[in-house]
């Protein structure tokens, strides 16, 4: 995904051995073991899933979360390619290389929730096709999404391998993969949505509505733009780097463009529908409501003015609070504020949770790989310019 030539990136090299991967190795391998028990004596030895809710948070975090934290590759190809915004380029590469892990790595988290796993091939073989479901359409665009963005980042490695002639005549086409990278995404995170409108009365008021795919289309691109200001802010502390503000303080206001739009659609959609007294009855699902939307309103008043947004800690808490705020909405939407009756209840286990815990120390221990051995963050001299708004 490198058609242009500025700002060419490079290697930030330096020891793969560190506490933070010491730490990240460890609980992959606790995590690779609960799955290898799993796999062998079934969902019951490991989870705590249910006929009343047969999605625990190995679908739910690891899938419908992980991917839509995963959109930042999507939100910069938005900008660079489709509305021409040439500026963002140097961050299109790292953004790109964080979806690629998150995908990934949701779409093998996948294979573990399923009841008879070794029927996985199913999804891609043509025969077993149920082209009227929404979660066929879910499976088959993120198992597309996931090829392209692939071929979409293999010009680092060719780059990195001195395959120059490869890398040009790859970049000739890879026009067609950066269009199916924004369409793909579009498709499937509104079709998450969709997968809440079908389940009808199990979903609470507040969040069973037929503009759930807008809602978490918008939220996906929310949660994209928050995810980059996030991985800067770290990826600038954690190499001693300076911090890409030329470029994240317009796209943060970009980001609050996108939050307005969301919080007017959402609120204006429970008004409407009558649901709005749902939200203050005195229960749990009430609080987690306005702590969805607290989120988003927070991230105007921590990066609400041009000055604030020059601020590298406040675009830290920016990124977070928009993070969260999209966590919130699909922990509320298919599993808080979701009921499938009396007598049925849902809560992780702890193998659950540390199998989550070690896909999201895959996603950081890859992170450190590809950036410290192949070239996919900026040189240092591209940021340093003054910061505009």
């Amino acid at each position: 995904m490198s058609a242009l030539h500025h700002a060419r990136p490079a290697p930030v090299g330096g020891s793969l051995f560190n506490a933070t991967t010491l730490v990240c190795g460890v609980l992959m391998a606790v995590a690779a073991t609960i799955i290898v028990v799993r796999l062998f004596f079934g969902l019951s030895s490991t989870t705590n899933v249910n006929d009343g809710y047969s999605w625990g948070i190995w679908v739910v975090v690891d899938v419908f979360i992980g991917s839509a934290l995963a959109c930042g590759g999507f939100c910069m190809a938005l900008l660079v390619y489709i509305f021409n915004k040439g500026k963002y380029h140097p961050l299109v590469r790292p953004a790109l290389l964080g979806s690629l892990f998150g995908y990934t790595l949701a779409g093998a988290a996948i294979t573990f929730d399923l009841g008879r796993w070794w029927n996985f091939w199913h999804i891609f073989w043509p025969g077993y096709f149920n082209v009227n479901s929404v979660m066929f359409e879910v499976a088959a665009c993120i198992t597309l999404y996931i090829i392209v963005m692939w071929i979409e980042f293999s010009p680092v490695f060719l780059e990195k391998l001195g395959l120059q002639d490869a890398r040009r005549k790859l970049e000739k086409v890879l026009f067609f993969f950066i269009a199916l990278g924004v369409v793909l995404p579009m498709m499937h995170q509104a079709s998450l949505g969709t997968m809440l409108v079908v389940m009808g009365g199990q979903v609470h008021p507040l969040w069973q509505t037929p503009i759930q795919p807008l809602l978490y289309l918008l939220s996906a691109i929310m949660l994209g733009y928050g995810v980059i200001l996030f991985e800067s802010c770290v990826a600038a502390s954690a190499y001693r780097r300076h911090i890409e503000l030329s470029l994240l303080n317009p796209m943060a206001k970009v980001m609050l463009g996108i939050i307005a739009v969301f919080l007017v659609v959402r609120l204006a959609d429970v008004a409407v529908r009558g649901a709005l007294p749902e939200a203050f009855r005195a229960n749990h699902v009430a609080l987690t409501f306005w702590a969805e939307n607290a989120c988003l309103l927070a991230t105007f008043v921590l990066i609400g003015t041009v000055e604030a947004r020059r601020n590298p800690a406040r675009l830290f808490l920016a990124g977070i609070t928009v993070m969260l705020s999209g966590i919130l909405l699909r922990l509320n939407g298919f599993l808080i504020a979701f009921d499938t009756g009396p007598g049925w209840s849902y809560f992780p286990s702890v193998p659950e949770l540390l199998v989550t815990i070690g896909i999201f120390a895959a996603e950081v221990f890859g992170y450190i790989y590809i950036t410290r051995r192949f070239p996919v963050l900026p040189r240092e001299e591209t940021y340093a310019q003054p910061a505009h708004s």
